[in-house]
């Protein structure tokens, strides 16, 4: 049964498993998961639920987004996403009402997830540490050119695919079939086997894993 939350990414620790066997998890916290607006086939064409977290300042939010949170009887929530998933997944989601919480326990240790974030920014970055490529000689004349992208031959313009010097980083990333090792219910923490998108503190999406079984 497809079921997601949202969470705020805490950091890696580790933790022994039932073997002994020691286990780096990250640490996610999923406090204050909101049903803020139910979406229906009738009304929106297709049915999702949207889900708010991380409560913020009234003064740091507009006149729509507290009328909308009002609805729910709620904070304003500094991440908002849906979770959208066809009918024939049967999913538990749909059947919460606006206003409901969502509770870690949906979740139970050892179920296969997807995990949806947002990768560090590393800024501008040459090819060398964007892709991997191999630097030019370091003698024999090319002493000005050690780490430049090298010859492109004759081309005009931009050409569609290259790889060159950009931002890098700052992207959505999902790592699918990633375990759960603990579910504290008292703390609403989730603990995940190994690790997930994103710096500390930031923004993720959990979800049953897509490919699970397959």
């Amino acid at each position: 049964m497809a079921k997601g939350i949202l969470g705020v990414k805490l950091g890696m620790t580790q933790i022994f498993d039932a073997a002994g066997k020691l286990v780096p998890v990250t640490v996610v916290d999923c406090s204050d998961n909101v049903v803020l607006q139910q979406k229906t086939v009738e009304n929106d064409g297709y049915v999702a639920v949207q889900v708010g977290c991380a409560n913020k300042r009234e003064s740091l939010a507009n006149k729509p987004e507290l009328g909308h949170v009002a609805k729910a009887n709620t904070a304003p929530k500094r991440f908002i996403r849906e979770f959208r998933f066809s009918e024939a997944l049967g999913n538990e989601l749909v059947s919460y009402s606006v206003g409901q919480e969502i509770n870690v326990d949906i979740f139970n240790e050892g179920d296969v997830i997807d995990v949806t974030g947002t990768s560090k920014g590393k800024g501008f970055a040459g090819t060398i540490k964007r892709y991997n490529h191999a630097r030019l000689r370091m003698s024999h004349g090319t002493s000005a050119c050690h780490r430049i992208v090298g010859s492109m031959g004759a081309i005009k313009g931009n050409m569609k695919g290259k790889k060159m010097p950009g931002h890098m980083g700052h992207d959505k990333v999902t790592l699918q079939n990633l375990t759960i090792a603990k579910v504290d219910v008292e703390r609403k923490l989730i603990l995940v086997r190994g690790n997930v998108p994103g710096p500390r503190k930031g923004y993720v999406v959990i979800k049953t894993a897509v490919k699970a079984g397959k």
